[in-house]
């Protein structure tokens, strides 16, 4: 019983990890206006999280789908792409590996657990690190020279065997091509998972140096 609790609690902190982080990215990314955004407090943060209703439903049905595969141990990574309109080009790909930290046969963890005051320490520092990313990622243009032509998509990385509702179509892993550059950031633990984050970019020749 202890163990399911340890995994739902988890599972929980995980989703609603990955819930700010596609906020703050498309946030600060400009993928949408700023003033869809509302400041809120998570985290001892200050945060931004969208109150447009169309794009927290999608949010929301995405991130109940990776909680349920999360909870089976269905889940192994999640990526956020943001695609140029325009060409169809990805430009960043935000990935977030899942490791699902093994039990024994009694149901007992082999990794120590995470406390939650520490696994909040270790969100609160890659949420700054999220943040702080405009600082070397670069500016978002188009091919067409316009700021505002990007959307996103979100892959679930899943096992053969998972469940997988109508809504969710398969994907190549839709990698940034024409030598993008990596940045790895902290990670984060949990009772139950670990949390590896990495940004991929692709090099805007357009960019003033």
């Amino acid at each position: 019983m202890s163990s399911n609790l340890s995994l739902k609690g988890s599972t929980r902190t995980v989703t609603e990890f990955f819930e700010y982080s596609i906020n703050s990215i498309l946030f600060q990314r400009a993928v949408y206006p700023p003033e869809d955004f509302i400041s809120v407090k998570k985290y001892d943060l200050n945060l931004l999280k969208t109150h447009d209703e169309e794009l927290k439903s999608y949010i929301r049905q995405i991130l109940q789908q990776v909680h349920r595969w999360l909870l089976g141990g269905k889940c192994s990574k999640l990526v956020l792409c943001i695609l140029d309109k325009s060409t169809c080009e990805i430009v960043e790909r935000w990935e977030f590996d899942v490791q699902h930290i093994a039990q024994n046969s009694n149901g007992e963890q082999i990794l120590s657990g995470t406390k939650l005051e520490e696994t909040q320490r270790q969100i609160r520092a890659l949420m700054r690190q999220i943040t702080a990313s405009v600082t070397f990622l670069p500016e978002l243009v188009s091919e067409d020279g316009e700021e505002d032509n990007f959307t996103f998509n979100v892959l679930a990385y899943t096992d053969a065997n998972a469940k997988v509702p109508l809504e969710w179509a398969d994907s190549d892993s839709m990698e940034v091509t024409n030598g993008g550059e990596k940045v790895e950031f902290k990670s984060f633990s949990t009772t139950d998972h670990k949390i590896k984050t990495q940004v991929s970019y692709r090099v805007n020749s357009n960019s003033i140096s």
